[in-house]
Parts: structure tokens; C-alpha cells; sequence
């Protein structure tokens, strides 16, 4: 089971905060101290929904998380 992120720092060009699988080799994982960990979810959409406890803005990255990115 996958195990999330989400970015603490909004995207510059969105404001979403993007959610990102920690297993992801795609160099798209934030730096360490701008990660909020989520946990395990069988799918990025429960880690989109847990990060919705956050932030409001979120969407899944591009690159790890695509089957939740909205654009």
C-alpha cells in the first residue's frame, strides 16, 4: 500500500498543494521539512481526501499521483 505526502508549499502557478506517493523515483518528491506525511492509503484519492484536512487546494501530482491530478 502506498504511503503519502503532501506538499506544504502551494504550487506558484495553481495554489493547489500537491499530494505525492513517498516510493515515487520521478525527482517530483518535495524537500523532507515541506512534507506532511498522510500515511497509507490503498489510493492517491484517500490521500487527497486526507490532505483536504489541510489544505483546502489539493491535487495529486502529475508524476506520482496522476490518476488524482486535475490539472
Amino acid at each position: 500500500m502506498p504511503y503519502y505526502t503532501v506538499n506544504k508549499n502551494a504550487q506558484t502557478s495553481s495554489g493547489d498543494h500537491e499530494v505525492h506517493d513517498l516510493a515515487s523515483t520521478m525527482g517530483c518528491l518535495p524537500a523532507p521539512l515541506n512534507r506532511l506525511d498522510l500515511g497509507y492509503h490503498a489510493t492517491c484519492s484517500g490521500a487527497v481526501q486526507a490532505a483536504r484536512s489541510y489544505y483546502r487546494d489539493v491535487d495529486g501530482c502529475y508524476h506520482c499521483a496522476y490518476a488524482c491530478h486535475t490539472g
